[in-house]
């Protein structure tokens, strides 16, 4: 009986592992391009990195050129690892923290984070080899559209007495958000990754004796307040006319 049990195991493994093969094959397959398409993508990164590193104003030839071949190293690397990894590859199940079932989003962050550290720190270390700190962050916010800017903009919006230490504390977030979202192939995976700090700051300013709900919550009214009143007064300038 031992016997059966263990050849009965040993096949469903193999039947699991044959299952495996068969769909990293299919990934592979998927995600392989013709010769033309292969250099229209690369072209495409290619000029990517050269717009971001012309935005310098770099006078050094040598350096502009250094600098853009890191970034578009790592633009190719994060692209051909989101494009053969797919959110298939992490089984269906719950976040352990909150219980909720993965969505489709979180199976392919879960994917694309187990990209290799030496992709991050060649990018990072590159950067840092010919750019001052400002331009680094000028090169981060290139990757991630400004985010940090314009996230920190809304917090002071909704929470117009932010002190120094508050901001301070939430910029710092933001910037850990955007160097680890520059790993992630778009827009939609970064937003998902600034949302977890978006979070970790709520949670903060709640610590910190501010009552973030109803801070948004006033806020949203007072917007939807004055979109009603703006509307009110250019209704009756058309009445009058």
């Amino acid at each position: 009986m031992k016997k059966l049990n263990m050849a009965g195991a040993m096949l469903i493994a193999l039947l699991s592992l044959s299952g495996t093969l068969k769909a990293q094959e299919q990934q592979v397959a998927k995600t392989t391009l013709s010769p033309e398409a292969q250099a229209k993508a690369d072209a495409e990164v290619n000029k990517k990195a050269t717009d971001w590193v012309a935005s310098l104003s770099l006078t050094d030839t040598a350096k502009a050129t250094r600098v853009k071949n890191i970034i578009a190293t790592h633009l190719k690397a994060i692209r051909d690892w989101n494009n053969s990894h797919s959110y298939e590859s992490v089984p269906a199940g719950i976040d352990p923290a909150t219980g909720k079932v993965l969505s489709t989003m979180d199976r392919q962050i879960i994917i694309n984070s187990s990209l290799p550290k030496s992709v991050h720190e060649n990018l990072m270390a590159g950067l840092h080899a010919d750019l001052t700190e400002e331009q680094v962050e000028v090169v981060l916010d290139k990757y991630t559209i400004g985010k940090v800017a314009f996230t920190l903009a809304g917090y002071k919006a909704i929470v117009p007495d932010l002190t120094p230490v508050e901001e301070a504390t939430i910029l710092a977030n933001l910037k850990q958000a955007r160097e680890q979202a520059v790993d992630f192939k778009n827009i939609k995976q970064v937003s998902a990754i600034f949302e977890i700090y978006k979070t970790k700051n709520e949670q903060y300013l709640n610590s910190n004796g501010r009552n973030w709900h109803k801070l948004y919550g006033d806020y949203t009214k007072a917007i939807i307040a004055k979109k009603a009143a703006d509307k009110a007064v250019k209704d009756k300038a058309v009445t009058q006319k």
